[in-house]
C-alpha cells in the first residue's frame, strides 16, 4: 500500500437534511405521550451537534404537546425553560392545574371502594374462587355497579393523561380481568403460538353456542372475541394498555399487547364491525406503534423478524403503500439487516426461530423492490428527472439494485450514516446497517468485475483504503460463499470456468439474483 493511498481520508458524514427526519411525519400516527421520547432523543442529538434543530424549538414543541394532556407540572417546567426560571406561569396553566387535581379527586372518590377491592389480593381471590370476579358477578353480588366500573376505567385513562403510566397500566389490567374468562389475564409471549393463532380465531373455536360457557382467546388476554365485537371500548382499552407497556419499556408485555390489538382489529374487520377504511387507519397506527416494540433503542435485542412478519402482511403492505410509504425506511433496514442471516438459514441450517413464511434473503430483496415500485418510491422510468423519494436508505437500494449506479450508491451510503445517527428507531443499528450495506455494495460490485483495485473498492464502500483492505480481508476469511483473494493491491474474484463462457453469459450468471 502506497503512502498516497493510505492517506485517503474517510468520507465526512454530512449534516442530516431536515427532509430526512421523520419525526413530524410519523407524529400524527402516535399517541401524544409517545412523542416525548422522540423529543428527548432530538435533544441528545442537538447536544452532540448531529442535527440542525435547536433546543428552543424542541422545548416549544414539547410544550405544545403537553397542552392537551394533564401533565401540568411538566408543562410548567417547560414553560420556565423557555421563558426563564423566574418567569410567571400563565394564569390559565394554574387554572388547568386546579381543574386537573379536582377531576382526579372526583374520579378517585367515585370508585374508591372498588379501587381498594381491586388492590386487595385476598378479597379478589375469594371472589374469583366464587366465580364472581366479573362485571356480572360483582353486580349480582351487590359489590359494585356498572357506573362505578366505568368510572374506574375513566380514572385509568386520566392517570395516563397525567403521566402515571404504571398506575394506569395496573388499573387497565384489573379492568380487562373483569372481562377475561376466569378473571385472569393470559399473557404469553409465545412466538410459535402467535404464528399459529394470529388472525385465525374462528367463532366455532372461541364462541360456542349461547347456552355454553364463553371461551377466552389466548391471543387476547383470555378475552372472548365475541365480547370485543359488542364492546367497542375494549379496543380502546387494549390500545391504552399497549401504550402503557411501551412507555414503561416493558417490551415482552408490549409484544403481547401489540398482538392483542392486531388480532382484535382483524377480527372486527372480518366481522364488518370496522369499516374497511377504519380498519386501514387502525393498521396504519399499528405499524407506527410497532416501531417502538420491534426497533426501540432501549430494547436489548431488536426483533427484525417480528417487524418483517408484520410489515410484509398483505393488509399491512396496503396500509404502507396508501398511508405510510415513509415506513419503507424501516422495512428496507430490517430486510438489509436480515438478508445474510436468512440466506444462511435457508442454505441448509435449520433454526427454530426462523419463520418459514418469510422468504430467504434474496427473495426478500426482490419483494422489497416490488413493494417500492407499488409505493412509487423508486423511479419506474428512465425519463424521471426528480427522485421519487428523498430517503437515502431507500435510495441506496434503488441505486444498487435498480440503477446499478455504484457512484450514487457510495454517496447514499454516506448519507445513510447521517440518517441512522439521527433516527430514534435505527440509531442503535447504525453500525450493523453500515456493515451490511457495505457487504451488499461489495457483493454486487464484484458480480460485474473480475479484478478490482482495493482503492476503488474503498471509495465505493465510503472507507479509507487501509481500513477497507482490512475489512475486505476479514470478509473473505469469514465468508463461505465468497470466492476471492487479494493480490497486488487488487481483489481478484474467482469464477470456475469463466474463461470458457461468453461475456454475456458471465454477466447473466452474476446478476441473476439481482
Amino acid at each position: 500500500m502506497t503512502d498516497q493511498e493510505e492517506k485517503i481520508p474517510e468520507p465526512t458524514v454530512p449534516t442530516p437534511s431536515p427532509t430526512w427526519d421523520l419525526t413530524s411525519t410519523i407524529s400524527p400516527y402516535l399517541d401524544l405521550h409517545m412523542m416525548f421520547p422522540l423529543l428527548e432523543f432530538i435533544d441528545s442529538a442537538i447536544a452532540e451537534n448531529k442535527t440542525s434543530y435547536n433546543s428552543q424549538d424542541v422545548a416549544a414543541a414539547r410544550l405544545s404537546l403537553l397542552r392537551p394532556t394533564h401533565m401540568v407540572d411538566y408543562a410548567m417546567d417547560i414553560y420556565r425553560e423557555l421563558n426563564g426560571e423566574d418567569a410567571d406561569v400563565p394564569a390559565e396553566m394554574e387554572e388547568q392545574k386546579t381543574k386537573v387535581y379536582d377531576k382526579l379527586e372526583e374520579l378517585r372518590e367515585g370508585c374508591k371502594e372498588f379501587d381498594e377491592l381491586s388492590n386487595n389480593a385476598n378479597e379478589r381471590a375469594k371472589l374469583m374462587e366464587a366465580n364472581q370476579w366479573s362485571i356480572e358477578g360483582l353486580i349480582a353480588a351487590n359489590v359494585t355497579t356498572l357506573e362505578v366500573i366505568d368510572l374506574y376505567r375513566q380514572l385509568a385513562k386520566f392517570n395516563y393523561d397525567c403521566g402515571d403510566y404504571q398506575t394506569s397500566r395496573d388499573m387497565l389490567n384489573v379492568y380487562l380481568s373483569l372481562h377475561a374468562v376466569g378473571g385472569t389475564l393470559v399473557s404469553k409471549d409465545d412466538k410459535k403460538e402467535e404464528e399459529d393463532n394470529r388472525y385465525k380465531h374462528k367463532d366455532a373455536e372461541e364462541t360456542p353456542d349461547e347456552s355454553g360457557p364463553a371461551v377466552g382467546n389466548p391471543a387476547l388476554y383470555n378475552l372472548p372475541t365475541s365480547l370485543l365485537r359488542s364492546e367497542p371500548k375494549l379496543l380502546e382499552v387494549l390500545w391504552g394498555k399497549l401504550s402503557c407497556e411501551i412507555l414503561l419499556g416493558q417490551w415482552p408485555d408490549a409484544r403481547v399487547a401489540l398482538r392483542a390489538v392486531q388480532t382484535t382489529i382483524e377480527d372486527l374487520a372480518e366481522q364488518k364491525v370496522l369499516k374497511p377504511l377504519e380498519a386501514l387507519h387502525q393498521r396504519t397506527w399499528v405499524l407506527h406503534w410497532s416501531l417502538f416494540v420491534y426497533l426501540n433503542p432501549q430494547c436489548q435485542n431488536s426483533d427484525m423478524d417480528g417487524l418483517l412478519d408484520l410489515f410484509l402482511g398483505e393488509k399491512y403492505l396496503q396500509a404502507i403503500s396508501t398511508h405510510a410509504p415513509h415506513l419503507l425506511r424501516y422495512l428496507t433496514s430490517a430486510i438489509l439487516l436480515s438478508k445474510r442471516r436468512k440466506n444462511a438459514m435457508s442454505s441448509g441450517s435449520s433454526d427454530r426461530g426462523y419463520r418459514a413464511k418469510i422468504p430467504e434473503g434474496n427473495k426478500l430483496m426482490k419483494d422489497l423492490l416490488k413493494i417500492m415500485r407499488e409505493c412509487g418510491t423508486i423511479e419506474t422510468t428512465s425519463l424521471s428527472t426528480t427522485p421519487a423519494t428523498t430517503d437515502p436508505i431507500v435510495q441506496l437500494i434503488e441505486c444498487l439494485l435498480v440503477k446499478f449506479d455504484f457512484d450514487a450508491a457510495q454517496e447514499k451510503l454516506i448519507e445513510c450514516e447521517a440518517v441512522l445517527q439521527t433516527d430514534y428507531f435505527l440509531c442503535i443499528q447504525s453500525q450493523s446497517f453500515m456493515e451490511e450495506a457495505r457487504i451488499q455494495i461489495f457483493e454486487h460490485y464484484c458480480r460485474i468485475h473480475h479484478k478490482i483495485e482495493v482503492k476503488t473498492l474503498a471509495e465505493k464502500l465510503a472507507m479509507d483504503t487501509s481500513r477497507a483492505e482490512k475489512w475486505i480481508v476479514d470478509l473473505i476469511r469469514s465468508s463461505t460463499l465468497l470466492n476471492a483473494k487479494i493480490e497486488n493491491e487488487c481483489v481478484v474474484m474467482g469464477f470456475a470456468g469463466s474463461d470458457k463462457v461468453s461475456v454475456y453469459e458471465q454477466v447473466m450468471e452474476k446478476t441473476k439474483d439481482l
